[in-house]
């Protein structure tokens, strides 16, 4: 499949256009209806970078997407998010089931000097790989389809000094609710998740084992999260759901871990240890060990002599 062009959409108008729709009724805030949009190109995949934040719920779409690096076939009730500056790859195949759905598309100038402008940054899932957008029930998907009408009849109707803040509190509402269906999806996939936890240890197991920490240093979220693909708020929020714990903090505690191996087995000397472990400086491995365990190295391996 050839990609013969990036498009860059810096207004809402020009997604619309593009899109083979009329003019949106207002210029920063529009609800699309997935099923009338119709790509006025010629080629097989349209790739784009967009300057607004959209968020789409897509039914019977069978075109591969891809948001990044990451690629999923769209599946019934599928909700995704998309910032402002990220690049978007849709195939442009002929479907045999008319997709449906809807898109919401806002403009950053919309939430300008407004609290909004700042929390939305916060919400981890506009920064998620697309293969783990967000899967809705029947009764989850109706309220989001229900806000997003409720936003639509705002715009379309006389705008006055109260449009703004009530659309707004209206996108808050659906960001919220957002955030409470990830959360549930991270409970209902527990599966699923623990067989990403599990795929974490061997990584951690590899990289201390393989002699990388002398080299490297610690891992970085980035980089783990780099060989589970996914992001890196993603595994964030996955571990502090089902473990309590960052990632950072996940990862000093295989450190603690090797590092007690190496205390009780070996005759190593604590800025040896320190030295295998990554640290440039001893002091610094000891204070992570007290902080961790509540007592020193030494204290640790005298138990054991």
């Amino acid at each position: 499949m050839k990609q013969k062009k990036i498009y860059t959409f810096h207004t809402i108008s020009e997604f619309h256009r593009i899109s083979g729709l009329p003019k949106p009724e207002h210029p920063l805030v529009s609800l699309v209806d997935y099923g009338l949009v119709d790509y006025q190109i010629d080629e097989t995949e349209i790739g784009w970078v967009q300057h607004f934040y959209s968020i789409g719920l897509k039914r019977n779409i069978q075109s591969k997407f891809r948001y990044g690096q990451s690629e999923y076939d769209f599946d019934e009730g599928l909700l995704s998010f998309v910032a402002p500056g990220q690049l978007v790859h849709l195939s442009l195949d002929k479907p045999t089931v008319k997709p449906t759905g809807w898109l919401l598309l806002i403009h950053p100038d919309f939430i300008w000097n407004t609290p909004l402008a700042k929390s939305i940054k916060q919400y981890d899932f506009f920064g998620y790989a697309v293969n783990e957008a967000l899967f809705l029930s029947e009764k989850e998907e109706s309220v989001v389809v229900d806000i997003f009408q409720h936003i639509q009849r705002e715009y379309v109707s006389t705008i006055d000094k109260f449009s703004q803040n009530i659309i707004i509190a209206q996108i808050e509402l659906l960001l919220n609710y957002s955030e409470r269906y990830y959360q549930r999806q991270f409970i209902t996939r527990k599966k699923t998740n623990h067989q990403l936890l599990d795929r974490l240890e061997a990584i951690l197991d590899d990289y201390f084992n393989n002699g990388n920490l002398i080299d490297l240093g610690l891992p970085t979220a980035q980089y783990i999260a780099g060989l589970l693909t996914i992001s890196p708020n993603y595994l964030g929020s996955l571990l502090k759901s089902l473990t309590g714990q960052t990632t950072q903090q996940h990862i000093h505690n295989k450190l603690i871990e090797k590092a007690k191996e190496r205390l009780s087995t070996t005759h190593l000397s604590i800025s040896e240890i320190a030295y295998q472990l990554g640290f440039e400086h001893p002091q610094s491995f000891s204070k992570l060990f007290r902080n961790k365990t509540n007592q020193s190295p030494l204290e640790f391996r005298a138990k054991f002599n």
